[in-house]
């Protein structure tokens, strides 16, 4: 066995097969994937509620729903409630289909939600009513470029808030690595 493995690895067949099998798990995890139909109702600004169950968008990180930010001109905005109320909109049509296979420490399942060709979790980024946590990097430079939403003013981000309101946080860092490695492999 071992002279099976140094074969292997020294024809490069080895890394070849690691790969493979990290392509297939990606697969077989997507078969898994639950496909849930809207309309939604927004709890906050990154959840939404399918009857019991709950979902957790993934790839970024939306204000609470009782944290306020402050605008360009330094007067104090309701930003979690304008990001539920902004997810709430775009959520709310039967057309709207979320799609997740893992499940965050709460139990919500982790999805990307779609209206057709608009990626939802993608524009609650580019609104600037979210900061980007996974594969919304360019939406986020998009929003703050043009000081949309959050960027427009002052923001506590919402993992730090969280923290300092003693609320248990995501994590969002595991999450957003999950999607990378997700879009890495065509899951």
């Amino acid at each position: 066995m071992t002279s099976l493995i140094r074969k292997l690895r020294g024809s490069g067949l080895l890394l070849a097969l690691v790969f493979l099998g990290a392509l297939l798990a990606a697969k077989l995890d997507d078969v898994a994937s639950l496909h849930l139909n809207g309309p939604f109702v927004a709890i906050d600004g990154d959840t939404l509620a399918a009857g019991a169950e709950r979902l957790r968008l993934l790839g970024l990180d939306a204000p609470e729903a009782r944290q306020v930010c402050q605008d360009a001109s330094g007067d104090d905005w309701s930003c979690g409630e304008e990001a539920r109320a902004a997810l709430e909109g775009l959520s709310s049509a039967a057309s709207v289909v979320c799609s997740g296979s893992d499940r965050d420490r709460y139990e919500r399942l982790l999805v990307t939600c779609r209206d057709g060709a608009l990626d939802i979790n993608a524009e609650l980024v580019r609104l600037g009513l979210a900061v980007a946590s996974g594969d919304y990097s360019s939406q986020e430079r998009e929003a703050r470029t043009a000081e949309h939403g959050l960027w427009a003013g002052t923001f506590e981000r919402p993992r730090d808030w969280r923290i300092r309101h003693g609320m248990m946080d995501d994590p969002a860092a595991a999450e957003g690595l999950m999607a990378w490695l997700k879009g890495l492999f065509g899951g």
